[in-house]
């Protein structure tokens, strides 16, 4: 319980026995969150995975949010409480993001929503040793704007950023100021980096490039995240700096078998690939109208695509 009496996010952790009894992938989106409206339920079970290093469960399917940069936008508050009532609980911004986490900690203080989510953040050393030799209040400063007395993940944003900020990220989690910690990385030529220092800190996350269309993460960084019970933020799934895969698939249609996995557009397409990685624990495609996380969450939900449909998935694609 928060000092406030209410259930935080990680008050309704699942051991893994629990998960065991109850099914790893479906059957326990009702656990995490309100029973979904009529319509929403059609879509099926909301899909979850856990958190190596603990078991906590997590949905698959959260929310990227750098381009919430209107204090005065409704609809940016309107987004993440359809994320919530649709099964949703992760979202991730960044100090850089602009406004991202006041507009983010403002929504949820209005919502009351925060004990619901999973809010995760990231800080790098630029930004923070330019006006900040300790690094401390750069931090303090964005728990400030997400109107929140911790995190429930840090990351270090940028590989140059780990081994200044590492020290301070293990003191921030030892102090309870947050949760998890982690790396970010979107450079596929970053990879062996990142591998490094995954082998070398104790961290619980990272958060990486892939894609349908960008997949080598799946032969480099992905195995080492399972041999190190290293949890994964699929960064950029849509797409980043290849281009959007919505605008390669325009003009093409899906194919009749998606429905088979309950996929119905093509932005499910590419986000159910890619939680079904068995690595793979959430997915933060940018969502910043109604409409678009709504889509975007129907993925987390229903049947997860096996080996076989994953490899049907990707020679499909790979012939638009």
């Amino acid at each position: 319980m928060t000092a406030s009496g209410k259930t935080s996010f990680d008050d309704r952790r699942l051991s893994r026995r629990e998960l065991l009894q109850t099914g790893v992938l479906a059957g326990i989106g009702a656990m995490l969150s309100p029973p979904l409206p009529a319509a929403d339920a059609a879509a099926g079970a909301l899909i979850v995975k856990q958190i190596p290093a603990t078991g906590e469960a997590l949905p698959v399917m959260g929310i990227g949010t750098n381009a919430f940069n209107d204090p005065n936008n409704p609809e940016l508050r309107e987004v993440l409480r359809r994320m919530q009532q649709l099964g949703g609980a992760v979202i991730d911004t960044a100090a850089m993001y602009g406004q991202s986490e006041a507009v983010i900690g403002s929504a949820l203080m209005q919502l009351g929503l925060r004990s619901r989510m999973f809010l995760a953040t990231k800080f790098n050393a630029a930004g923070v040793f330019a006006r900040d030799p300790a690094g401390a209040a750069s931090f303090e400063r964005s728990l400030m704007r997400l109107q929140t007395d911790h995190v429930d993940l840090l990351f270090a944003h940028f590989l140059d950023s780990v081994e200044p900020l590492m020290p301070l990220m293990q003191q921030l989690k030892q102090a309870g100021k947050t949760r998890y910690i982690g790396i970010t990385s979107v450079d596929v030529d970053q990879h062996p980096r990142l591998i490094e220092y995954m082998r070398r800190y104790p961290i619980d996350f990272v958060q990486v490039d892939y894609s349908l269309a960008n997949r080598e993460a799946a032969a480099s960084v992905l195995p080492v995240a399972m041999e190190r019970r290293i949890a994964v933020m699929a960064a950029v799934p849509l797409g980043g700096r290849r281009g959007s895969l919505l605008t390669q698939a325009a003009g093409h249609e899906l194919p009749g078998w998606a429905a088979e996995i309950g996929v119905s557009s093509w932005s499910q397409f590419c986000l159910k690939y890619v939680v079904s990685h068995p690595a793979v624990t959430c997915a933060i495609p940018g969502s910043s109208k109604v409409q678009h996380i709504e889509d975007n969450q129907a993925a987390g939900h229903g049947r997860v695509p096996d080996a076989a449909m994953r490899r049907r998935m990707e020679q499909f694609w790979d012939r638009i």
